[in-house]
């Protein structure tokens, strides 16, 4: 571990859509709550005991079962948050610095591939990929145009976007996961959203990308009954058997104990890996069980990204986890709890292994 991360464990930090939008346009969580207000719950099925748990043959990153294992084959858990490079390009490098001080150990970053924002280039994800290596934190990279568009034309072009800058993903492996669209299909859909990953994982394989996926449950990334019917479907559609599930959590699939804890089983019962990619401390859907999903998770060896560093606009100013892009005032309700709260970053996150000596 770097001195310089160290320290930021040791010395108290008053440095410190996906989930929503920039200033510049609304938030993708917001929308989410208003197509999920109209939307059945989430429920999951009981565990199936007869099912084993797949096992990827892959290089770099890999799940086994329910974990993912890094490079050297040691389990690493998510504690991180999300930052929103392709609306605040500028800020980017005081952002990443400041969510290193925190002692994230991995960052998801929001990109675009052209459709509704500027698209990022082979060189504009390299400079934040290699930021994140020298601050010793995974970098999961996310394609945001696609946020609750139902057509699987729209998840396309976001696979074929990976594909053309696919020379920043080989031979990132060990430090770059690849989370295809942020909540692609708004619809809670299982059948829709199965179709759309099982039609574009093999192309990016095929492709010669060999990162670890990340796919987000349908519903806005809220509808973890998606991956409870169809999950092991769209693992299997991968020829190496390296993809993993994740759950954006707010006033609908992170409303009370039972609700996150049923999502989150719906997954880990079949032998899938899961991670909470996106949450809140309340939402225009409605309240959310932030401490419980943090509880749940660190007793589960599961990961968590809280949503978001800066910049929610759109009435959700609220999810800013800091009041500066550097950090140096963490909001009161939210960013101290995802930051320095007991199950929080500064207790919780572990380094990844790969970038021990």
């Amino acid at each position: 571990m770097k001195i310089r991360k160290l320290l930021s464990l040791i010395v108290p930090a008053a440095m410190l859509l996906a989930g929503c939008g920039s200033s510049e346009s609304s938030s993708g969580a917001e929308t989410s709550s208003q197509a999920s207000s109209a939307a059945a719950e989430s429920t999951a099925a009981p565990a199936d005991d007869s099912k084993a748990a797949p096992v990827s043959s892959a290089a770099g990153f890999h799940v086994e079962g329910t974990k993912l294992l890094d490079g050297k084959g040691n389990e690493f858990v998510m504690r991180g948050v999300n930052h929103s490079h392709a609306w605040f390009t500028k800020n980017d490098y005081a952002a990443l610095a400041a969510i290193d001080r925190t002692g994230a150990n991995c960052v998801r970053l929001v990109l675009a591939d052209g459709e509704q924002w500027n698209e990022d280039t082979v060189e504009s994800i390299n400079t934040l990929v290699d930021q994140c290596k020298e601050y010793e934190m995974i970098a999961v990279l996310e394609v945001h145009d696609a946020t609750g568009k139902d057509k699987i034309a729209d998840l396309q072009k976001a696979a074929d976007f990976w594909v053309k800058v696919k020379d920043a993903l080989i031979g990132n492996e060990d430090y770059v996961i690849l989370n295809i669209a942020n909540e692609w299909i708004g619809q809670w859909k299982s059948k829709t959203w199965a179709e759309g990953y099982t039609t574009v994982i093999p192309q990016l394989r095929e492709a010669g990308i060999k990162n670890t996926i990340m796919v987000d449950a349908a519903g806005w990334g809220q509808y973890g009954k998606s991956i409870k019917e169809k999950g092991m479907e769209v693992f299997e559609s991968d020829p190496d058997r390296n993809t993993m599930f994740s759950i954006h959590m707010y006033g609908s699939s992170g409303k009370n104990e039972s609700t996150i804890t049923e999502n989150l089983e719906g997954v880990t019962d079949q032998g899938l890996c899961v991670c909470v990619g996106e949450f809140g401390y309340k939402h225009s859907d409605g309240d959310v069980d932030e401490e419980f999903i943090m509880d749940y998770c660190e007793d589960n060896s599961i990961g968590w990204l809280g949503w978001s560093w800066k910049g929610n606009g759109g009435g959700v100013e609220y999810l800013d986890l800091s009041e500066d892009w550097d950090g140096l005032t963490l909001s009161a309700e939210w960013g101290e709890t995802v930051v320095n709260g007991a199950k929080g970053i500064k207790a919780t996150s572990k380094t990844c292994s790969v970038f021990a000596s």
